[in-house]
């Protein structure tokens, strides 16, 4: 069955065509990642699903459904969003978490957040799940923002994910611990990534690179190096730029 399907979308900015015409389906607990360059389209796509913004043309389903149809309270009660931009909260920890699921206890909250390895910091603080983290967590770093980010996606347990990989540079602990916490969200969970890194794409059922705000190359990660194309030439570059750095 297709969850989420996106059928000959198009958006344009500032008279700038972003995305040209773009169909693709997800099935359920399929994992899907968009590649591509920056400014193709990618986190457009992201943005669209959610309803962030509306398309000009085409059309969104998530099980069925015309999103532009849904209440917006019963489209996010479908998503866990998980995306770079985190928002939060001049809170605390716990109530920052929470916002996943509002009716969740305590002992839920602090279950998900040890999911998503915020316990590594939180129960460090003085004043541990009960930290104030300042206007939009400005007391916490780049990777304890994402943390909470994942951590709220395991509380609220939607059926579908939309994840925008964080491109922002994460200290190596930092960078382990997250990629580890969205390995277990996404388990038997339909899946839509963003993808910025060549070794999340590897675990992916399928992959779409957009190119100029179409669909450029779809299929396996396998497929797709042996076409010797586009997804081969990021992956090879990803893997020569990993290696300068070692």
């Amino acid at each position: 069955m297709s969850i989420l399907k996106i059928k000959n979308i198009k958006k344009s900015f500032s008279g700038r065509k972003i995305l040209d015409g773009i169909s693709l389906k997800v099935t359920d607990g399929e994992i899907m990642c968009i590649v591509g360059q920056s400014g193709g389209g990618k986190t457009t796509v992201s943005r669209l699903a959610a309803r962030f913004w509306d398309i000009e043309k085409g059309k969104i389903t998530v099980g069925g459904m015309d999103i532009s149809k849904i209440d917006p309270e019963t489209l996010m009660s479908l998503y866990s969003i998980v995306f770079q931009d985190v928002t939060l909260f001049n809170n605390t920890i716990m109530e920052n978490i929470r916002i996943g699921r509002q009716d969740a206890t305590d002992e839920e909250v602090i279950a998900a957040a040890k999911l998503a390895h915020c316990d590594e910091f939180a129960e460090k603080l003085p004043d541990g799940w009960k930290t104030m983290i300042g206007e939009n967590g400005s007391e916490l770093s780049g990777g304890e923002r994402q943390r909470i980010s994942i951590a709220r996606a395991f509380l609220k347990n939607a059926p579908v994910i939309l994840l925008d990989e964080a491109t922002a540079s994460l200290d190596v602990d930092n960078e382990t611990l997250i990629q580890e916490a969205l390995s277990r969200l996404i388990q038997n969970k339909t899946v839509l990534i963003i993808a910025h890194r060549m070794r999340t794409v590897a675990n992916a059922d399928k992959i779409v690179v957009l190119k100029d705000g179409v669909v450029a190359e779809e299929g396996t990660p396998d497929e797709l190096f042996q076409k010797q194309g586009i997804y081969h030439h990021m992956v090879e570059t990803q893997m020569q730029a990993a290696g300068w750095v070692l």
